[in-house]
């Protein structure tokens, strides 16, 4: 038998905010999976994750789901998750049990990205197509027609704002955050990859709490480092998205993320996969309708290419997420300088 915690809203216009400062934050934008029973050659299994019904980690979870210590039926697996996710754990990790812990506070903004799977990606964007024959009728059965699915790699994003990197050392060093929140990790994502950012507003948000961010992974092309090509996305493209997002009044809010982690084995927040995005942009929306109109816009496709210009589109990918705020200590937000 145990009592409940009511969750204590962190955000407006519950919580007491301050307006942003124009310098750049730093993030935490931790791409993540969930623990299903995906076989290893399909999606990687981060060391220590995803825990069997003892709390032990599953070696091989494709060959056993009923052991699943978070979710043994696949059929509701997806759907558990996604909820679990904001209703206890993000009330969990929200939770001070101390009421001389501070360490919170140091938290500035707290967004999780649930992807969306209805929602554009890079591999299936609108405009969308009915299969049909040749003379353009419907076909009388999908059955034989159904396109195969290409899921994303991850599941979504853990998008947390700091002011400084110390501070999140503050935050994760915590107690509570270290024997009660990051076991719960193991338990419930199948695999964690940090990228540690530097964050830049180009278009501020009015509201801070667009329903529907678009988060593009982009990489670079080879010919460039990875700090000359910041500079031209900031310096250059940033000023173009600008210009370009904001003629259909499409777009509510644009951020660029400079992943200031590190490229090598044994670093602190080093992951495999992390280390290939060299920048996140997120793209705020009041709704899906909006996004797809946004995409299939000639503003995105001016942008798009004069985004190719430095970015290998082959390695880069985007997809759709509903954007639930659970920490928002910033309003207004002001772009960076």
């Amino acid at each position: 038998m145990f009592n409940s915690v009511v969750e204590k809203l962190l955000r407006p216009p519950h919580a007491e905010t301050c307006q942003g400062g124009s310098e750049p934050l730093t993030v935490l934008f931790s791409l993540l999976s969930r623990a299903d029973n995906t076989p290893l050659e399909q999606r990687r299994l981060g060391e220590g994750h995803t825990l069997d019904d003892e709390g032990k980690p599953i070696l091989d979870p494709a060959k056993n789901h009923a052991t699943n210590g978070f979710e043994s039926n696949p059929n509701l697996h997806f759907e558990h998750w996604g909820e679990y996710w904001r209703k206890i754990h993000g009330v969990r990790f929200t939770h001070v049990e101390e009421s001389d812990d501070k360490s919170l506070e140091r938290l500035l903004r707290y967004d999780q990205l649930h992807r969306f799977a209805p929602g554009p990606t890079s591999s299936d964007a609108p405009p969308y197509y009915a299969p049909a024959d040749a003379s353009g009728r419907l076909l009388p059965t999908v059955i034989g027609h159904v396109k195969a699915y290409r899921r994303p790699r991850w599941d979504g994003v853990a998008y947390l704002n700091f002011a400084t990197p110390d501070d999140i050392g503050a935050v994760f060093a915590n107690e509570r955050v270290r024997t009660k929140i990051l076991p719960e990790d193991r338990a419930m994502f199948r695999d964690i990859a940090p990228i540690l950012a530097r964050q830049h507003i180009v278009i501020p948000s009015a509201t801070g709490n667009e329903a529907v961010t678009l988060v593009k992974l982009h990489a670079r092309r080879p010919e460039a480092s990875r700090e000359a090509f910041q500079q031209w996305w900031l310096n250059e493209h940033a000023p173009v998205v600008s210009m370009l997002a904001q003629r259909g009044e499409y777009v509510k809010r644009y951020v660029q993320l400079h992943n200031i982690g590190p490229q090598a084995e044994g670093e602190p927040f080093y992951h495999p996969q992390a280390s290939e995005v060299d920048g996140v942009s997120l793209l705020g929306f009041a709704n899906v309708a909006d996004l797809e109109d946004f995409l299939t816009s000639p503003a995105s496709a001016d942008i798009n290419e004069h985004e190719s210009l430095k970015v290998d589109q082959a390695a880069s990918e985007f997809w759709t997420t509903i954007d639930l705020n659970v920490v928002n200590r910033i309003r207004p937000e002001v772009r960076s300088l």
